[in-house]
């Protein structure tokens, strides 16, 4: 672990809503550091936005939190809304189909599962929340990155190492570019066995009020529950459930 970046993070603890601002000597004191050591954390903190610098006289130097961290801490909360909203239609929506049910979130050049509902089957999906994965695996996070924007997907997809996890999953950026280019057309993704041998996975995109995807909702079991007859039954479930969830989130296929 960068020893330096701790450091400099543990400094924003010391700021509180009784303590808003703090002087040089102030946060020196409270964190046993040298002054010099502090001095030069907290720059680098101020220069990426953490941090702001409030000079009131050449003695009277204060730092306070950043808009950054309120950026950041929108994020954050957009997030959660999103899993509050979903969650219940999830529920739902397992209970009907009795397979898991995942919410997948993009996470920089990663997905991240943030959301699951697991079914009552003995036999399970080796998932959890929190798991990240690369976004040309599987069917919520290849939807994810057909969603994005050209130039950002294409960024993504020339850094990518396409390590094979099964006999399925796609090895080669024009297989990809071909497969996201069909998820766009027909406003889905499904994967068969790309992450675990003798699996699928069903994914629709999650909008929000500004009409972008925000998320993918996907459904994942073994083949042998998942018939083609039940296939054509847990797309239209979750599709609709991905539509209602998204109609929580503001979006309105007229626009705004």
């Amino acid at each position: 672990m960068n020893q330096s970046v701790i450091k400099a993070l543990k400094l924003l603890d010391f700021f509180s809503s009784e303590q808003k601002e703090l002087t040089l000597s102030e946060l020196s004191n409270k964190s046993d550091m040298p002054r010099p050591t502090a001095y030069r954390l907290l720059s680098s903190l101020e220069a990426c936005g953490f941090l702001s610098k409030i000079k009131n006289t050449d003695q009277d130097v204060r730092y306070r939190l950043g808009l950054k961290l309120l950026e950041l801490g929108g994020i954050v909360a957009e997030q959660l809304e999103l899993r509050n909203i979903a969650l219940p239609w999830m529920q739902e929506l397992c209970e009907d189909i009795n397979e898991a049910v995942h919410l997948v979130v993009r996470d920089g050049d990663e997905a991240i599962y943030i959301e699951k509902v697991e079914s009552s089957h003995a036999v399970r999906l080796h998932t959890r929340v929190g798991k990240h994965s690369e976004l040309y695996i599987g069917s919520g996070p290849k939807l994810l990155l057909a969603y994005l924007p050209e130039e950002e997907q294409q960024a993504i997809i020339e850094k990518l190492s396409f390590a094979k996890l099964t006999e399925n999953t796609v090895d080669n950026k024009e297989t990809l570019r071909q497969q996201i280019q069909k998820i766009r057309e027909e406003g889905y993704a499904i994967s068969r066995g790309e992450q675990d041998k003798d699996t699928i996975g069903i994914s629709y995109p999650v909008r929000d009020y500004t009409r972008q995807v925000v998320a993918a909702l996907s459904v994942s079991g073994p083949t042998t529950r998942i018939s083609r007859e039940f296939e054509e039954i847990v797309r239209q479930k979750t599709k609709d459930t991905a539509a209602y969830i998204s109609k929580e989130l503001g979006y309105s296929e007229a626009g705004i």
